[in-house]
């Protein structure tokens, strides 16, 4: 078993990896900024300073609640999932009949799917919303008797807790996994799976200005490019494998690993762009300053998190 001070020190180490990049990335803010003039409207480069503001705050709270540890860690995301599922259901088609599932999904189907990763019961939290919640929740709104587009209805707040709640668990899950000679340290597989997700969205933006011509789905995200993704994807897989000794992972098995969670992110963005279109939105929500809200920040982590669990569950725990 790896003594605690190699967690800190490993867990230090990143965050202050992570602390340069944004110093960086605010300095080159500001310069541009000073270059059009502070008191001079710029849309592209007062969203990119807001953005990088958000990455502060942001990574400030990520970092709190790894210093708390596991109880910071799944309240976070507990949270998380709470405001995701508000995002989602207030674009969503409900009814009057609908109102009495969708309180339940808040005040009890999120909460008890916490509780049980929070008390590490795989069995349940494994199957609770996508068997027990998924057949208790339309009798609920069958009982209102309200029949109008009652299909549509139960399938969008299935979908709203599969993603907002159920997907979103299962970045905390991380710590409930057994792993021989890893013991202590599942703090930073956590960590290794939102910084690949995250810096690839990011990398693919990048990649996407400095040499994208090439549209892969123009009626779902204009912005997303061929060149954007192949250049994202693959610098973030290498940053995987580069930061392999955070993971019980080899370094090729790293590799992996990242391009698998990065792939899923970049599919999971485009599901969810075609609900927003499907919507007529440009955001989830207001929530973040510079990103829009907690699902546009989390849409690449809901796909790519069910994926990392289990290919972390079925291959290296006993």
């Amino acid at each position: 078993m790896r003594p605690p001070t190699e967690l800190h020190d490993q867990t230090v180490l990143l965050f202050a990896g992570a602390a340069g990049i944004l110093v960086f990335a605010a300095l080159v803010g500001l310069l541009l900024k000073w270059r059009v003039g502070f008191d001079k409207p710029h849309g592209t480069i007062d969203n990119l300073n807001a953005r990088i503001k958000s990455w502060w705050l942001m990574a400030l709270v990520i970092g709190a609640a790894v210093w708390v540890g596991k109880a910071g860690v799944v309240v976070l995301f507990a949270l998380a999932s709470f405001f995701a599922l508000r995002e989602f259901i207030t674009i969503a088609p409900t009814r009057r009949g609908d109102h009495k599932a969708l309180l339940l999904s808040f005040i009890v189907v999120l909460p008890v799917q916490y509780l049980f990763v929070w008390i590490e019961w795989y069995g349940m939290y494994a199957i609770f919303i996508p068997v027990y919640a998924f057949l208790f929740l339309p009798i609920v709104a069958a009982l209102s008797t309200d029949t109008k587009n009652f299909l549509e209805r139960a399938a969008v707040t299935q979908w709203a807790l599969m993603i907002s709640v159920y997907c979103i668990s299962l970045v905390p899950a991380l710590l409930t996994l057994d792993i021989p000679g890893y013991e202590g340290r599942n703090l930073l597989l956590l960590i290794f799976l939102i910084v690949v997700v995250q810096l690839s969205d990011v990398l693919q933006y990048v990649w996407g200005k400095l040499c994208g011509r090439r549209k892969i789905a123009p009626e779902l995200s204009p912005s997303k490019t061929a060149e954007g993704f192949a250049g994202g994807v693959l610098s973030a897989s290498a940053l995987g494998a580069a930061l392999w000794w955070i993971t019980p992972f080899q370094p090729a098995q790293a590799l992996l690993v990242a391009l698998a969670v990065t792939l899923m992110g970049f599919l999971g963005g485009l599901v969810m762009s075609a609900i927003k279109r499907d919507r007529g939105i440009k955001d989830w929500g207001a929530l973040i300053e510079g990103h829009g809200g907690m699902l546009d920040r989390l849409d690449s982590v809901c796909f790519s998190a069910p994926v990392f669990f289990h290919i972390v569950r079925y291959w290296w725990t006993p």
